[in-house]
């Protein structure tokens, strides 16, 4: 019997890497897959198409909380790869899901929810402070700063996974600094685009503080295969238990050197400015006014050292394949060609700049 499949953020760059990876695989073969899609057109049709044949779009976005809440309630299988802070959007999923689960006692529906790596942030302002290697094994939310990223929406998502009555089967991935070109609709992640809009505005690349915290990564064809070995893995009931939602958490991260942000962001620096894309090579921190319309958002997101290991997955037989072929650094040239290429024929604003 086939299994309706929804799936949020399909376009975006985990989300359509990993329906690229789940349309060749054998197991699309149990799965109807229906897709939320903002501002649904023929030719974005054609593209999710393109990628999965038997895909059904339905048109509409974060902000259609009735949609999202009937859509999850028929489903048996709901993929979230979008905005991992919107809460409306995941109250709705798992609204949805509790509704499911009532209409089907004893065969909850399961929820894979991306989260990231955000939330062991230690907040150290890009300072050198002595940093803390996470694991997976016994990871607990509650011990983790309640001020990190979408730390109230994770708690939801364990709290739907615990408890008894009308049940969902919660598995939460928590990917590292993600990047590589995926196979996607969307190729580049969007942080690259953000960086390149900041360092176009400022003249430079810069970093939150010094820059002297490191983030663990991974490529995003990892984080879908990642992603493909946990939904095999509970279709078959090896993960994914029913109540123990508290305790299927997974970082998706590799075992190659952590770079530090400031290693990275002076590499892209490097590149921009042979691209004619920036002033000056390198990288040096931004200012206050460029920073601070982030908050301490930015700064815990991209100033603290964010550092893990994918022991639980590795235990399911699952490798980083992608990222040790081709690691953070080796990745990079390739990705902001890409970018800027991108960028400039929608006449953004990356212009060529004198050197």
């Amino acid at each position: 019997m086939d299994l309706r499949v929804f799936i949020l953020g399909a376009t975006g760059y985990i989300g359509s890497q990993f329906l690229f990876d789940l349309s060749r695989s054998g197991t699309a073969k149990r799965l109807h897959i229906r897709a939320l899609v903002r501002a649904l057109t023929p030719e974005k049709e054609a593209q999710l198409k393109e990628i999965c044949s038997s895909l059904q779009p339905v048109e509409g976005s974060l902000k259609d909380e009735d949609l999202i809440q009937e859509e999850a309630s028929q489903a048996d299988l709901v993929v979230n790869c979008a905005n991992n802070s919107d809460w409306p959007s995941i109250r709705s999923i798992l609204a949805g899901l509790e509704k499911r689960s009532s209409q089907q006692p004893g065969n909850p529906p399961l929820y894979i929810h991306i989260s990231g790596i955000g939330i062991i942030s230690d907040n150290c302002r890009g300072e050198a402070v002595e940093f803390k290697e996470y694991t997976d094994v016994d990871l607990r939310l509650e011990d983790l700063p309640k001020t990190n990223v979408h730390m109230d929406c994770d708690i939801a998502v364990v709290q739907a996974g615990t408890r008894k009555e009308n049940p969902v089967r919660t598995i939460m991935i928590f990917p590292g600094w993600v990047y590589g070109v995926g196979e996607g609709i969307q190729k580049i992640t969007v942080a690259y685009r953000t960086f390149l809009e900041l360092a176009n505005k400022a003249g430079f690349v810069g970093t939150w503080g010094k820059g002297l915290n490191g983030i663990s990564n991974i490529h995003v064809k990892d984080v879908s295969s990642a992603m493909l070995v946990l939904l095999d893995a509970a279709l078959d009931r090896k993960v994914g238990a029913v109540g123990a939602g508290a305790d299927n958490l997974y970082f998706v991260t590799s075992s190659e050197k952590v770079i530090l942000y400031h290693e990275l962001m002076a590499k892209l620096g490097d590149i921009m400015y042979h691209e004619g894309a920036v002033k000056s090579p390198g990288s040096r921190p931004f200012p206050d006014e460029v920073v601070a319309p982030f908050g301490e958002v930015g700064w815990s997101m991209l100033g603290g050292n964010e550092r893990a290991r994918s022991d639980r997955l590795a235990n399911l037989g699952w490798e980083p394949v992608e990222t040790r072929k081709k690691p953070v650094l080796e990745s990079l040239p390739e990705e902001v060609v890409v970018i800027l290429k991108e960028m400039r024929s929608k006449d953004h604003i990356v212009e060529e700049t004198p050197k």
